[in-house]
């Protein structure tokens, strides 16, 4: 069944690339095989010989080793039903996700001992993931099949709050984030389609569960393993809630649907790592519309009403608006006359607007050179990108020359595009904020922003002219979703790259002596939303009135304005209120972070001997506190 990710391009020949790979002594060769592997079609017999090829690789980076491009991540998957068989399918899909995926696997059955009571495996295991994967057998409701709907309700509300017990005791012992799995009924309907009204039918109380979960996860800022969405994707590949395999092995993924469900899970995961992409890179001609505009001329494409394929391509474009709308960046990159590239935007069918992308690059250089060059003037990693291109030859020049963007395969008929590219998953979500929906609009209102520098005769009259104020604010429960998010995908302006959870964040903030802020820009092209994040803390190796800055983050659109001079305004004002005497700084280099190795020196930092059990790579500086400060930026800062 290597149809089951068809988003995935296919392997020339992956028994000859595992032959080879075998014959690799270094663990860390046969990983960097594997990743290419995992990123290719796969049944669930190679995708297990993928996974015996990563293991040795996989098991140094969760004993320590450097993990290259990969993000580690422990797992534990504390479950109702088997899955023990699950695990080869997760690891490999997080390598085609970006992860380095160590899995704990619990007794089965035993989820509900494994929090509320003692676990010595799980503790040791400290896992950042905690999965619950429950299905529909474990412990039904007991209920009266005439039983009212005040009667499920409430049995509902009773089983979703020992869930959010179980929530809460995996945040406060293991300070891990929480993917819940939904349920899938687990019989067939009794009542046919009348099923669904009868408040007691297993199938309505099901779905009264899994409405009831997903309520309760979004208040307590838990994720979701949402298996009951993908239903019918996950059925018509065979091998969910089989009940021939579940009678034998107590199995809710069979083995063959294995490499979907590893790939579902392994998308949270990646979202929770703040590993999800950005951007979405479209070409043109035949993708955005059909037909070429230089050669048909814009008022015969083929969009909108007409024909069926016009009326497919608008619905894509619609699509692709939705994802914008929801903080996905769009960029442009075609081999094209710009002018006739940026005229056809003006046919009356278009679906999206030419102010709508942030990057537009059209010319006739390659698109791989054209790829770098968006991902530069968007201030992103190239891992940021997925490219959309109906060309099977161009998908395939920008797979071999730039690895780390992602590129979907998609159906012939374009009718399907907008299902293809939500099955890749690449832009699954951990939350959505109003920051969230306001970040396309960041990255246009930037190309203004440039604009503006390159008409500007001096740095200082440019900074003026932006009109910028901060405003710095405590982190509170609106702002942690968009807080946690940033300290798990920010890679660049990092200064020490740590990944908090948010139960991790939330007993930072219960200390008194600690700092947790998140600082907005605005300026005169608009908000940019929340483009910073401090977190200082107290630390056992230093002096009790000695802030440690344990995150110090920002985004790299606002590079350049003197942000980093006003944020530490900002936290000096606040370490003293606090009573603190001095700031310490810390960077912890890593492949993506080099741009900031030089920040504390810059904002006049000195530097310090590490304190006893720091990071060996790490590096200190030290600021005191009581040495006066003139400003050095050209921002208003509006304090609360």
């Amino acid at each position: 069944m290597s149809d089951l990710l068809p988003w995935l391009p296919a392997h020339s020949d992956p028994a000859a690339a595992l032959r080879a790979a075998r014959q690799l002594d270094d663990p860390a060769e046969r990983l960097a095989a594997a990743v290419v592997l995992a990123g290719h079609r796969r049944d669930f017999l190679l995708t297990d010989r993928i996974a015996r090829l990563a293991g040795a690789g996989l098991d140094a980076i969760a004993a320590g080793a450097a993990p290259g491009a990969l993000a580690p991540l422990r797992v534990a998957l504390l479950g109702s039903h088997t899955l023990e068989h699950l695990v080869p399918a997760i690891r490999v899909a997080g390598l085609a996700r970006g992860l380095a995926l160590a899995v704990h696997v619990g007794a089965y059955g035993q989820y509900r001992q494994a929090l509320l009571g003692a676990d010595p495996a799980l503790d040791t295991f400290a896992p950042q993931l905690v999965v619950l994967a429950l299905d529909a057998h474990d412990a039904p409701l007991q209920l009266a099949l005439d039983a009212d709907e005040a009667t499920v309700d409430a049995a509902v509300a009773a089983r979703v709050d020992g869930l959010r017990a179980l929530w809460r005791q995996a945040r406060e012992r293991h300070a891990a984030q929480v993917v819940q799995q939904t349920l899938m009924p687990a019989g067939p309907p009794l009542f046919g389609s009348w099923e669904m009204l009868v408040p007691a039918s297993p199938h309505a109380v099901v779905d009264r569960l899994n409405a009831a979960l997903r309520r309760a996860a979004r208040e307590d800022g838990v994720l979701l393993l949402d298996l009951a969405l993908h239903a019918a994707e996950l059925r018509a590949a065979g091998g969910l809630a089989d009940p021939v395999r579940w009678h034998q092995a107590k199995q809710l993924v069979d083995h063959a649907l294995a490499p979907l469900y590893g790939d579902l899970l392994a998308r949270v995961a990646m979202a929770a790592a703040g590993r999800a992409r950005k951007c979405l890179v479209l070409d043109l001609d035949n993708t955005l519309w059909g037909g070429v505009a230089g050669d048909d001329g814009v008022e015969a494409l083929l969009l909108g009403q007409g024909s069926a394929s016009g009326e497919a391509f608008l619905a894509f474009q619609r699509h692709v608006a939705l994802l914008a709308r929801r903080g996905i960046v769009l960029a442009v990159c075609s081999k094209n006359d710009p002018e006739v590239a940026e005229a056809a935007f003006a046919h009356p069918e278009m679906g999206l607007a030419r102010e709508d992308i942030a990057a537009f690059v059209a010319n006739w250089d390659d698109k791989a050179g054209n790829l770098r060059r968006i991902a530069r003037q968007l201030e992103l990693g190239l891992d940021s990108l997925v490219f959309v291109d109906d060309n099977p030859a161009e998908r395939a020049i920008v797979r071999r020359e730039l690895p780390e963007v992602a590129v979907p395969e998609l159906p012939e008929d374009v009718a399907h595009w907008p299902a293809a590219l939500a099955a890749s998953g690449w832009f699954e979500a951990a939350g959505f904020t109003t920051d969230d929906a306001a970040r396309a609009r960041s990255y246009a209102g930037n190309a203004e922003r440039h604009a503006a520098l390159e008409q500007a005769t001096d740095l200082a009259g440019y900074l003026r002219s932006l009109e910028m104020t901060l405003q710095p604010v405590p982190v509170r429960g609106a702002d942690l979703p968009r807080v946690v998010q940033l300290v798990n995908k920010t890679n660049q302006f990092n200064l020490t790259t740590r990944r908090h959870t948010r139960p991790e964040v939330e007993r930072l903030l219960a200390d008194p002596g600690a700092i947790a802020l998140a600082l907005r820009l605005r300026d005169r092209f608009g908000d940019n939303g929340v483009i910073s994040v401090v977190l200082a803390r107290r630390d056992a190796a230093l002096p009790p009135d000695e802030l440690l800055v344990d995150t110090w983050l920002m985004s790299c659109r606002v590079l350049g304005r003197q942000v980093e001079e006003a944020v530490l305004e900002v936290l000096v004002r606040e370490a003293r209120a606090g009573g603190a005497r001095a700031l310490i700084g810390e960077y912890r280099p890593t492949a993506r972070n080099g741009m900031v190795a030089g920040h504390y020196p810059r904002l006049g930092f000195v530097p310090m001997p590490a304190p006893p059990g720091a990071d060996p790579a790490a590096r200190f500086w030290r600021h005191e506190l009581a040495a006066p400060r003139a400003a050095a930026h050209h921002i208003e800062v509006a304090y609360a």
